[in-house]
């Protein structure tokens, strides 16, 4: 099982919405580096729900429903989607400004490519940020 980060800012599409459709396609991805990490998601992995832009934090835990198909939001090239379904809401919001502060956080891909809306995570980092937010999975 790998682990991921999917970014979504919250007054385009929230994590109450998320929870509200139980299972959302994640469309929309046009960063070839991004498209790239949807096409490496496998059903089971489980990915935070980050809200950025307002908030800046993780507040949810999705899972890959569906692996990689062609975005039905494309009007050309090769760009993907993947099913998300709703796990559950971090009982703690983690920030962003707490992971940049956090030691055990360094390297995270979050800070290091903050721009990018898919991103992996390695398992260490995802053990701690579980720990961070409280999150018993």
């Amino acid at each position: 099982m790998a682990f991921w980060l999917v970014k979504s800012e919250p007054d385009a599409f929230s994590w109450d919405q998320q929870v509200a459709n139980g299972t959302e396609p994640w469309t929309g991805v046009r960063n070839h580096l991004a498209r790239n990490h949807l096409k490496a998601m496998r059903a089971g992995d489980l990915a935070f729900f980050y809200h950025s832009n307002i908030g800046r934090q993780i507040v949810g835990v999705v899972e890959v429903a569906r692996e990689a198909y062609p975005d039905p939001t494309a009007t050309e090239g090769d760009w993907v989607s993947v099913d998300m379904r709703t796990v559950g809401p971090m009982p703690v919001a983690v920030t962003l400004a707490a992971m940049k502060a956090d030691p055990a956080l360094e390297g995270l891909a979050l800070i290091r490519q903050s721009r990018l809306s898919v991103l992996p995570v390695s398992a260490s980092h995802w053990q701690h940020i579980c720990r961070l937010g409280h999150w018993q999975a």
